[in-house]
């Protein structure tokens, strides 16, 4: 299978990222089959060559993750929700209601309690 992929380049701690397709067996930095594009996350730089990428996509190349998010910023993919995001947020929004009760349940405890006082 072919995968969009990037390939790291660049000084130690400096590093660059070209996007390019290759087979998905190979080394990371091995020998690609094209270059497609680039990336510096340093400078959030991003040159894509979209008309080779729409090309390997309609091959059936899977790029990875981060290709994806890179893909949807260029504009060459619809955005998707992927769903480990999606359980995330469901997550997060069940957490957050749960802290509101606790909350709310501590206010009202403190407001009795004041009120008890109060009366003696």
């Amino acid at each position: 299978m072919i995968k969009l992929r990037l390939k790291r380049f660049g000084k130690k701690k400096e590093a660059s990222f070209r996007i390019v397709a290759c087979n998905s067996t190979s080394r990371r930095d091995g020998r690609p089959l094209q270059e497609l594009g680039f990336y510096n996350p340093r400078t959030k730089e991003t040159r894509l060559d979209t008309e080779a990428l729409r090309t390997r996509l309609t091959q059936g190349a899977q790029p990875t993750d981060v290709v994806r998010s890179l893909l949807e910023k260029g504009g060459l993919l619809d955005k998707t929700e992927r769903p480990s995001i999606a359980i995330g947020k469901a997550k997060l929004e069940k957490e957050k209601l749960a802290k509101a009760k606790t909350k709310e349940e501590n206010d009202s405890s403190k407001a009795e309690s004041e009120s008890n006082e109060a009366e003696s």
